[in-house]
């Protein structure tokens, strides 16, 4: 438990009951979380909760102990999404979140997520601080008040998606399914649809533990599509464990991922918006990047990870951005705080407000083709420092131009240089995707 970085990505992450994911080591890091983050205040609050995993409610309990050890008043609101937790951290004026979870894993892993006053993921000088102190001093907090269990906070946070995403919004008259995963959101993603006046049908919304992502949610949404095409539903809604991401299905059964979401919301708001740009990922398709073209609105190309998204969100004062995988973040709009069931609603929003169904909506966005080739390497050099690869790279972005795009990259496990090409034409980016792969093998293969 020695060498690596504590924190991940997006919080600390892994097999629960193992490692830094024990409930000895939790309570360890909320005492810590609560020294670095606690400031000079007298008076301390914590809001901690939970999504679907059977380990949720231990770990939750562990993380409090070991906030009240630093002075911190704890309060849970049980299970809840991660946007959820974070958005009520802010509104309610906590100093503190912690969410336990372990977004879209399977239900043996889990994670402790924290969050700022602002509801904002901690500063890599927070994570690094939080972390100095846990491997100094990793001894477990064994005793502490429980947290206590406000069942407000739960409905503060319904009505928030109500009044905030749905003002104005009326779904009478729509069939939405929604796959809740068995996560987070089991509970008040149904409930918003119905009080906006959807007729809503609830897929995966029984958490028991262990089925939390399950064949289910946004990873695995193959139920969904067959359940809207069963019951000849307008819309079905796919959320992951933690209810951050959202893709939707047309009513055809039809997925509809984070590329066709940004299009949709770019297309019909961005015109409107001072600035006339969005956020999105490298991973991002270019076909998106040729929907927005046509109306005016442009792309700022990030990192992959929703912390960057956020960034360039806060850094160019922009109202939108997101990732494929369906992680849309509203800017200002909801406080940099990326939330599906909020994503949903402003979709749900277009379709009332152009009267199209969701399948013509998401036509403006047409993917284009993608050529992925494996060459095995003996040696990993950096690939743009080998001449013949960086000039046949250069004539083929040239040859592609906006509508296409190269990424090279070597496999981080295996002895593997990954070529991947997209473009608007399948058999000219197949030609030169083999192109490049025979160059890398005649320079560096195996």
């Amino acid at each position: 438990m020695a060498s690596a970085r504590i924190f991940g990505t997006d919080g600390i992450r892994g097999r629960a009951g193992e490692g830094w994911l024990s409930a000895a080591s939790v309570s360890a890091l909320g005492k810590w979380a609560g020294e670095v983050l606690g400031g000079a205040r007298t008076s301390r609050r914590a809001l901690v909760g939970h999504d679907g995993r059977r380990s949720g409610p231990e770990l939750e309990a562990a993380l409090a102990r070991g906030l009240a050890a630093s002075g911190f008043s704890v309060t849970s609101t049980g299970l809840i999404t991660t946007p959820g937790l974070a958005l009520m951290t802010r509104l309610l004026e906590f100093d503190l979140g912690g969410m336990i979870s372990a977004s879209h894993n399977p239900a043996d892993d889990n994670g402790v997520k924290l969050f700022g006053a602002a509801g904002r993921k901690l500063s890599d000088e927070h994570e690094q601080a939080i972390e100095a102190k846990l491997r100094a001093d990793a001894s477990a907090v064994a005793h502490g008040p429980k947290p206590s269990f406000d069942a407000r906070i739960e409905s503060s946070y319904l009505s928030y998606l109500v009044d905030k995403a749905g003002q104005g919004l009326s779904l009478a008259g729509l069939h939405v399914v929604v796959d809740c995963s068995n996560g987070g959101s089991s509970r008040t993603a149904p409930r918003v649809l119905g009080r906006l006046g959807a007729r809503c049908t609830a897929l995966h919304a029984e958490p028991d533990g262990s089925n939390i992502n399950r064949d289910c949610g946004s990873t695995h949404p193959e139920s969904l599509q067959s359940e809207v095409r069963r019951l000849d539903a307008d819309v079905g809604v796919a959320l992951d464990g933690d209810g951050d991401r959202c893709i939707l299905v047309d009513e055809r059964g039809q997925l509809v991922d984070g590329d066709a979401l940004l299009v949709i919301l770019g297309r019909h708001f961005g015109p409107t918006w001072p600035d006339r740009r969005l956020v999105a990922t490298v991973m991002s398709n270019k076909g998106l990047h040729r929907a927005l073209r046509e109306v005016g609105v442009g792309v700022v190309t990030v990192n992959v990870g929703d912390r960057h998204v956020v960034e360039a969100l806060e850094r160019e004062g922009l109202r939108l951005g997101g990732e494929q995988s369906g992680h849309i973040v509203f800017g200002n709009d909801n406080y940099g705080i990326g939330d599906g069931v909020y994503t949903a609603l402003r979709v749900l929003r277009v379709m009332r407000e152009t009267g199209q169904k969701l399948s013509t909506l998401a036509g403006a966005f047409r993917a284009f083709p993608q050529v992925l080739i494996n060459v095995r390497v003996a040696r990993k050099p950096v690939l743009a420092s080998i001449p013949s690869i960086a000039d046949a790279v250069a004539r083929i972005e040239s040859e592609l131009g906006d509508d296409g795009r190269v990424l090279l990259r070597y496999s981080g496990t295996e002895p593997l240089a990954r070529v991947m090409i997209e473009g608007p034409d399948a058999a000219t980016i197949e030609n030169r995707a083999n192109t490049l792969a025979k160059l890398i093998a005649a320079e560096i293969g195996a």
